[in-house]
């Protein structure tokens, strides 16, 4: 009679938990969404971010604010969203670095990427771009590796801080080109493209999405693209592999939730992002920046990120790069 009455009590608890998760979806969303960019103002992440919202926030009849969450390469903003309720209402725009790069190169994050997060859209993938200030005497990569060796360990290149793919980019130059440059982490490719203006770091590898504006205003001088072919959005950029054989490295953006929330939920938010990302204006701008629109399904995108943290797992014990603070 109590093993009756026990798996009668269980099988309540399951129909109760799928009406409340019901009712949830079918109300969702009823008030504003966060979305959690784990980078600084200005950043690709930010930009792809920024422009999400806004498109979604005219389709899903709520507001959905970019909340900054900077530090850590991402890990601070990883951290929190997987510690927030799993409600749908804490979203983190993730990236290569935290669902690939650092769990592959630190033993003690306080999240684990596979564990702590559902899937909801991969919303752009693109190769990254070799910037230099405009006082670097160099004008392709051949030339800039030829400066940092008669110069080893005077020059800097910036990053988006530790772990995140303009570091692995950097340490990668470094090994496979036979050079010492130091590596500046900041909190964010803004602020160290800022730096690169600037004069404090001669180079940073980074998104054409992040870097942009300041190549198209001549603040910045572009040598070669990070992908095995060239960018199509700077076709007339060589690629680093041309100069260094077996170098690459390509990075995406997604969406992800905190474990636990809702399916109903999470389809609704992955047609709303695929639906926002096929929109021509949105193609338009992503394509104009480098990258390409993807807004695929949730199988889909937990698949590539399972695939990447292999791939990049591979390179990184292939390579022996380790990254220090």
């Amino acid at each position: 009679m109590k093993m009756l009455h026990r798996s009668c009590m269980i099988a309540f608890a399951l129909v109760a938990l799928a009406v409340n998760s019901a009712a949830l979806a079918q109300g969702y969303p009823a008030r504003p969404i966060r979305l959690i960019v784990a980078d600084a103002p200005g950043g690709a992440p930010d930009q792809l971010g920024r422009l999400l919202a806004q498109k979604l926030s005219e389709s899903i009849g709520q507001q959905v604010v970019v909340d900054n969450r900077a530090g850590a390469g991402g890990v601070l903003g990883a951290e929190f969203v997987a510690k927030s309720p799993a409600d749908g209402y804490t979203l983190l725009l993730t990236t290569t670095a935290i669902y690939a790069l650092l769990p592959n190169l630190r033993k003690d994050l306080p999240y684990d990427p596979v564990r702590d997060f559902v899937s909801i859209s991969r919303i752009a993938t693109t190769s990254n771009v070799l910037v230099v200030n405009n006082s670097v005497p160099a004008a392709n990569v051949a030339e800039l590796v030829r400066y940092a060796k008669e110069r080893p360990g005077a020059l800097n290149y910036a990053s988006a801080g530790i772990g995140t793919p303009a570091h692995l980019a950097g340490e990668m130059l470094n090994l496979l080109a036979d050079i010492k440059v130091t590596h500046i982490p900041y909190k964010g490719a803004g602020p160290g493209l800022l730096d690169v203006i600037a004069g404090n770091a001669q180079y940073i590898i980074t998104s054409p999405i992040a870097a942009g504006a300041h190549m198209a205003g001549g603040r910045v001088r572009p040598l070669a693209s990070t992908g095995t072919e060239r960018n199509p959005a700077l076709p007339d950029l060589p690629t680093i592999a041309d100069t260094v054989p077996g170098y690459e490295i390509t990075q995406s953006w997604g969406i992800v939730a905190p474990a636990g929330t809702p399916p109903e939920v999470v389809g609704r938010l992955s047609d709303e992002i695929s639906r926002a990302m096929s929109l021509p204006d949105v193609r338009e701008r992503v394509l104009k920046t480098g990258a390409v629109p993807i807004g695929d399904r949730p199988t889909a995108f937990e698949a590539f990120m399972a695939r990447e943290r292999q791939r990049l797992g591979d390179v990184i014990t292939r390579s022996g790069i380790v990254l220090k603070e």
